[in-house]
């Protein structure tokens, strides 16, 4: 069970005669030095641009990030405080994050589609001290699940000025994140990142897709999931590089973006790849410098599909939210269809006698927040985090994902557990029982189907209907199918494998 050699991870995504150590990882401690370091060094009119078409220079980004994070502290807010952020991508979301990090405080995104639910699983977990959200509904949830007061703010954080405090204080042994992802007991488990595991990943990616201040990124991905915000804002914030908000993914819109001058990059989850294909989009973006897949596996046909019309395979890599990002294929060098390519700058990366995938390095936690039960299950003896995924590696040492040991279904690039979504169809009336899996999906990665067992006839419809009412949309199955009972054991327990 030997790691993959780091050495490899360094000189096979840096450029030819490249040096770099590992204490460039974490060069400047905390994504807000780094930030604001990037935005006195190369300061430029096109930092951020909103959903509304208007950018926001650097210089304006720092002002408004400061005067936000003054806000914060000077409402009573203190470092170390857990601070719920919620709402549809636009600059001021982006920017009350920014503050949150100037301040200190840990950010715990929820996704706007949540149901009272769901949030409250993550509140009561995280036991917020404050909350910037913009929808009634889910301030209302917040509040109503919070077990100790909590301030409720929109996105703007329109409070009065705040006195000068101190900013960027943080060291990089500080949480920055909280992002909470089901696990394998279906309970809500919160991922502590600290500023070290964030800021490593994303100048890893700096390093190793040559990203730099003269890039621009198209970010289409919400910002309550680590693919938009870590990847897509921290990165691009850490490289220097401007960004394009948009408030959802369109493929005719992307086509026009990417077409028009300025944008150097997109990343995007394989149903959007999916759908730029089926819609003819891919030749406008064939300017583009780098496309990037991740979230959910690429099909092979895909990428071929993509690299005939777009001129390049999309470089696909292969991250989770407890580690950042752990491998990608090279920026140079060839991009294998199927594989997540090798071990990032800094990762150490080895297989199990199982196959299992297992993971070390300063992008991945410490534990899991308050779940020492959790921890036991997640890190090896020795210290190794468990994906859960279960891998091959190829006579050039790329990494081929080939399943996963937990029953955890990632269907778009979203975390869906099979239990959660079978405990919104038992509460219907009808329903005896259910059963969830994945079935592989060209377009989602894979499609969340439900089994059920009913007690007297009914239709799926009227049953993806009543999950919906429970469940954020991207949970609600896809595909119901009906049979007269399910695969057990002696023991009673459920055999998904028979159904998958």
């Amino acid at each position: 069970m030997q790691p993959l050699s780091e050495n490899r991870a360094w000189s096979a995504h840096l450029p030819a005669g490249a040096a770099a150590e590992p204490s460039d990882l974490l060069r400047d401690g905390t994504l807000s030095v780094r930030f604001t370091r990037q935005w006195g060094e190369h300061p430029t009119p096109h930092q951020l641009r909103d959903v509304d078409g208007s950018w926001i220079p650097s210089e304006e980004l720092e002002q408004r990030s400061r005067e936000v994070a003054l806000r914060l502290l000077g409402a009573g807010l203190e470092p170390g405080d857990r601070f719920v952020l919620s709402g549809q991508t636009s600059a001021d979301l982006v920017v009350a994050y920014l503050a949150a990090l100037r301040a200190g405080l840990v950010v715990v995104p929820i996704n706007p589609a949540y149901t009272p639910t769901e949030i409250a699983r993550v509140v009561q977990g995280a036991r917020p001290a404050a909350a910037a959200v913009d929808d009634d509904a889910v301030a209302a949830a917040v509040a109503e699940a919070s077990q100790r007061p909590i301030q409720l703010f929109g996105p703007g954080v329109a409070l009065p000025a705040g006195p000068e405090a101190p900013l960027d204080a943080a060291s990089s042994a500080d949480i920055a994140l909280l992002v909470y992802t089901s696990g394998t007991t279906g309970l809500a488990k919160g991922a502590p990142l600290t500023h070290a595991n964030l800021l490593s990943s994303a100048t890893a990616l700096n390093l190793a897709w040559r990203w730099d201040p003269d890039d621009r990124l198209l970010l289409t991905l919400p910002l309550f999931h680590l693919h938009g915000l870590g990847v897509g804002i921290n990165g691009s914030l850490a490289a220097g590089a401007g960004i394009e908000l948009r408030p959802k993914f369109d493929a005719a819109d992307v086509a026009g973006r990417c077409a028009a001058d300025g944008v150097t990059l997109f990343f995007g989850v394989p149903a959007m790849y999916q759908r730029l294909a089926e819609s003819g989009a891919l030749p406008a973006l064939a300017d583009l410098r780098l496309l990037v897949s991740g979230s959910a596996p690429l099909p092979a046909s895909l990428a071929l599909e993509i690299a005939d019309g777009a001129g390049q395979v999309p470089l696909e890599r292969y991250g989770m939210t407890e580690t950042g990002m752990l491998t990608s294929n090279p920026y140079e060098g060839p991009r294998k269809p199927g594989t997540v390519g090798f071990p990032l700058p800094g990762v150490s990366l080895r297989l199990a006698e199982s196959g299992e995938v297992e993971v070390r390095g300063p992008n991945v936690i410490a534990g899991y927040h308050e779940r020492p039960d959790a921890d036991a299950e997640a890190f090896s003896e020795d210290g190794w985090f468990r994906t859960g995924d279960l891998g091959e590696l190829d006579e050039d040492g790329y990494l081929t994902l080939v399943g996963r040991s937990k029953d955890l279904i990632i269907s778009g690039g979203y975390n869906v557990h099979p239990r959660e979504v079978e405990e919104a169809l038992e509460s219907h009336p009808d329903v005896h029982e259910a059963a969830v899996i994945g079935r592989p999906s060209e377009r989602w990665g894979e499609q969340v189907t439900a089994i059920v067992v009913v007690e007297r006839p009914t239709d799926a419809e009227r049953l993806r209907e009543h999950a919906a009412s429970r469940l954020a949309p991207y949970k609600v199955p896809k595909a119901i199918e009906f049979a007269t009972d399910l695969p057990r054991n002696a023991l009673g327990k459920l055999q998904r494998n028979q159904l998958r």
